[in-house]
């Protein structure tokens, strides 16, 4: 049954939902890390990752007073995220160093309100977040990635019974944990190679005066930890 009123859906996200069997958070688990391991569903599945991506760039292009323009996703997974502002300083690193680490971060709060039993919140602030990305992208592709993917979350939500919300709560979250390991070990693989000159952590690398590579490792300590602590809340 889905809801009917502003109030049922207040209702619904401030609610607590019970956990689901045994078998969901593991078989939700085993269908995560299958989209990010195989390389063709992991083609499609990436967008998602590349969404939250850009997306925690525009946020905290915001969030540090800087001027967001627009974002850009692109069919081979690719993005673009245009603020303006100070070319160097505290908010441009924050802004250049939020994109990779958004994707996990995500999935780490994702974990933290399943494991409150806020399956219903997790959903609709899923939602509302896409609403924010779709408002500032600026190409058709990039448009019509995040309206499938909202259209599917807001269905689920909307449409879904507490059983199959739940199921697909804990699948979205397992996803981000697992599928924000997988950009950063390509992204050493891209720059090892002598590609990515101009990738974050090497943007980065120059505003800091620093390795690019240690920025590599600070995301990939980020994603690993996240995924650690993100696992066992949905395995409590």
């Amino acid at each position: 049954m889905h809801p009917h009123s502003v109030s049922d859906v207040w209702n619904l996200v401030t609610g607590v939902q019970p956990a689901p069997a045994t078998t969901v958070v593991w078989g939700t688990a085993a269908v995560a890390l299958v989209v990010v391991v195989v390389r063709g569903l992991w083609h499609w599945t990436r967008n998602i990752v590349t969404i939250a991506h850009e997306g925690g760039h525009a946020l905290l292009a915001v969030l540090t007073r800087r001027r967001l323009h627009g974002i850009r996703l692109h069919s081979d997974t690719s993005g673009l995220t245009v603020s303006s502002g100070k070319p160097h300083g505290p908010g441009m690193v924050l802004t250049a160093a939020a994109g990779y680490v958004a994707p996990s971060l995500l999935g780490l709060g994702g974990a933290w309100l399943i494991a409150a039993g806020h399956v219903a919140g997790l959903l609709w602030s899923v939602v509302a977040l896409l609403v924010a990305v779709l408002v500032m992208v600026r190409n058709a592709y990039g448009l019509l990635s995040v309206l499938v993917t909202g259209a599917v979350c807001f269905a689920v939500t909307w449409y879904g019974s507490v059983d199959v919300q739940s199921a697909f709560a804990y699948l979205a979250v397992w996803f981000l944990l697992v599928a924000g390991v997988r950009p950063v070990l390509e992204l050493q693989s891209k720059r090892a190679n002598g590609g990515a000159r101009d990738s974050d952590a090497d943007q980065l690398g120059r505003l800091t005066r620093t390795p690019g590579f240690l920025w590599v490792l600070f995301f990939m300590v980020v994603a690993l930890g996240s995924l650690a602590v993100g696992a066992r809340l949905l395995l409590r």
